[in-house]
């Protein structure tokens, strides 16, 4: 099955897509320090990278005509900065806001299905409206904004057309979901909204795929077999405190998880626990495991915990370089994760490497989608569309 990316920065929603089985025919960035990671890594011969077509460009110069019927999954995540909410919160009066590009991209090569990834603030209330517009330009993406008409207005017009009896033309099913990835075993609590269709003529049902890890079950083999801290030979001494707030959270799970359904939410120690300590000398040999000094705690930047999945990386936008990405050791010590561990973090695989500096590679892999959650996703959706020809 083919597909074809927008967006694609570092790589990471597409190396979970190639890693579906899907063959990218196309992907396009105009970041160059992202497009260098990525020709660094075809270079080294990886994979599920080694075929992609690259076009570095600006995507509103992009014709995708040439592509008209040859998709079968259309993904991207468009700038997620205008509605974060840790930027300036600007939404549509941002530049940066690309969401008209990803519909046109929808309109001219009208793939099977459309995938798109943004961050949770994208459905606030304050962007509530918006959202709605969003959703509706990807129903419908032939009722294309006239020149004089102002997003509201056109909001009016799609809303006219959804309401009306029979609606012709290109159309699509669509659905949204926010995700945490941890909960789809990656060892990060990131949530971002997911924005799924389905085109009119695709006699699909699909819904969103249920979790497979969980808290509770963490929960469950760190305080109750204890399997967690035995496999991580954490002797009773060195574990953390449980608060009283968490005991009587594990009261609950005696009484209601006998025998959790889900895995264990994956942690940090998980994740990095075989990486030799970045301030050790034999710690270079690994690439981009360089130790960072410099790290510090301010009010909302305070680390993330060893046995919990780690806080949400960050881009680096504003603050700090790296922001929140830092580890908070078990004796209250904090570091900055190197790059290596942040791309442990995202589930990159260990032969990807990064291009450019710690500052650029960190914020290429805030920016990224989880490559464990991409996967799991689009294998699910290539597994409904395999089996309509069935």
């Amino acid at each position: 099955m083919k597909s074809f990316e927008l967006f694609v920065g570092a790589g990471g929603l597409a190396l979970g897509i190639s890693d579906a089985g899907f063959k990218h025919e196309g992907v396009i960035e105009w970041d160059n320090n992202a497009c260098e990671t990525i020709r660094l890594n075809q270079e080294r011969g990886i994979d599920l990278v080694r075929n992609w077509k690259l076009y570095q460009t600006d995507v509103r110069l992009f014709d995708f005509n040439q592509y008209s019927g040859k998709i079968d999954l259309l993904a991207g995540g468009p700038p997620c900065q205008p509605f974060s909410i840790g930027g300036k919160h600007r939404g549509y009066l941002d530049k940066r806001d690309m969401f008209s590009e990803m519909v046109r991209a929808v309109r001219e090569t009208y793939p099977k299905i459309v995938l798109v990834e943004n961050v949770r603030g994208l459905v606030r209330k304050s962007f509530s409206k918006y959202f709605e517009y969003i959703i509706l330009q990807f129903t419908y993406p032939e009722i294309v904004r006239k020149d004089n008409e102002n997003w509201q207005d056109h909001l009016s017009r799609l809303e006219r057309y959804h309401t009306k009896a029979n609606c012709d033309g290109l159309s699509y099913r669509v659905v949204y979901r926010v995700l945490n990835a941890a909960d789809y075993g990656v060892p990060q609590k990131r949530e971002r909204v997911f924005i799924v269709g389905v085109r009119n003529d695709i006699h699909m049902e699909w819904s969103f795929p249920k979790p497979t890890h969980s808290h509770e079950a963490l929960l469950w083999s760190q305080w109750v077999t204890e399997e967690y801290w035995e496999r991580h030979q954490v002797a009773k001494k060195e574990r953390p405190h449980v608060s009283s707030k968490l005991k009587d959270r594990m009261k609950n799970l005696h009484d209601i998880i006998f025998a959790p359904l889900e895995q264990p939410w994956r942690t940090v120690r998980d994740a990095i626990s075989d990486l030799p300590d970045p301030e050790d000398r034999n710690a270079g040999t690994i690439p981009n495991h360089e130790f960072r000094p410099g790290a510090r705690q301010y009010p909302g930047h305070t680390g993330s915990p060893l046995d919990e999945p780690s806080k949400t990386l960050k881009a680096g936008d504003h603050g700090v370089p790296g922001g929140e990405n830092m580890l908070l050791r078990p004796d209250g010590r904090i570091r900055y994760f190197t790059v290596r561990e942040s791309a442990r973090l995202q589930t990159f695989p260990d032969n990807y490497v990064f291009s450019g500096s710690w500052t650029e590679s960190m914020r290429q892999l805030g920016n990224a989608v989880p490559v464990k959650l991409a996967s799991f996703l689009t294998q699910n959706l290539r597994s409904h569309l395999q089996n309509l020809s069935l």
